[in-house]
């Protein structure tokens, strides 16, 4: 499915007038069902839905394996995903649970209880990388963003080893990126202890918690860390960086892990 659409647009240069053609990123509703259960809807660009499917259910934790899931199916005509689990009751549990609005792009929702993000587990394992090392991935991420470039309305999210990008996703929202990226690390079996996630969105609290309970331990973005996610970060052991942009970067928990 295309995620771009051409438009016409009136482009004003200086005191030049010019008709032109142009193209803007697809914003696209994506339902999601589990046992025949409208959950969400998810605005969205219109790829990698599986992924975003699968990531969005784990980072709600009604699942916590790929052997959660009985069966997945994709209407994309319909803009529908239908996801079968095996554990009917504990899905029922789940959906039980509070809803709180975060701070995401269109107003997403979680449906674990805030409080119970704190109780996430420490990082057992942190990452030693060095500092040219995050140099030069965060070059690599900036240029790998076509999408970017052709519209300028997508966030991007990859996750690195410590000397290359393995997985590249990119969405409208920055919490639906990072979704695709954990969905597809899911579906094929890619460990993410011993990981680096990039993203050119701002590190909220609600993307610190996504992380860490992948056991994520290094966290880079070209944009800022909330107060919150850097409270959370020094807590749970995770090294996170932001402003990370050419030969800059802010470095605002668990400096012992970079080296320089």
């Amino acid at each position: 499915m295309d995620t771009i659409k051409k438009v016409d647009i009136l482009r004003i240069k200086g005191e030049e007038f010019k008709g032109e053609e142009d193209v803007v990123i697809l914003e696209y509703p994506f339902t999601i069902f589990v046992n025949d259960e409208e959950i969400i809807t998810l605005l969205c660009s219109p790829n990698s839905l599986k992924e975003l499917m699968v990531g969005f259910l784990f980072s709600e934790e009604f699942i916590s394996s790929l052997s959660d899931i009985d069966r997945i199916r994709l209407d994309e005509d319909k803009g529908i995903g239908y996801i079968y689990l095996k554990n009917i009751n504990q899905f029922n549990e789940k959906l039980r649970g509070k809803r709180t609005i975060t701070s995401g792009c269109g107003k997403g929702t979680l449906f674990y209880n805030v409080l119970d993000s704190f109780k996430s587990k420490r990082i057992k394992e942190p990452l030693s990388i060095e500092v040219e090392n995050i140099k030069r991935l965060i070059s690599k991420f900036n240029k790998k963003s076509e999408l970017f470039l052709n519209t300028g309305g997508v966030h991007s999210c990859a996750l690195c080893s410590a000397n290359d990008i393995i997985l590249f996703e990119e969405d409208i929202g920055r919490h639906n990126a990072l979704d695709k990226i954990f969905g597809k690390a899911l579906l094929e079996g890619i460990d993410t202890k011993d990981k680096i996630i990039l993203t050119s969105g701002r590190i909220s609290s609600e993307i610190l918690i996504k992380s860490a309970k992948r056991q994520v331990p290094v966290i880079v973005s070209r944009s800022a860390p909330t107060s919150l996610s850097i409270e959370l970060a020094e807590e749970l052991g995770i090294t996170l960086i932001g402003f990370a942009r050419g030969q800059k970067m802010n470095i605002y928990t668990n400096f012992p892990s970079l080296i320089f």
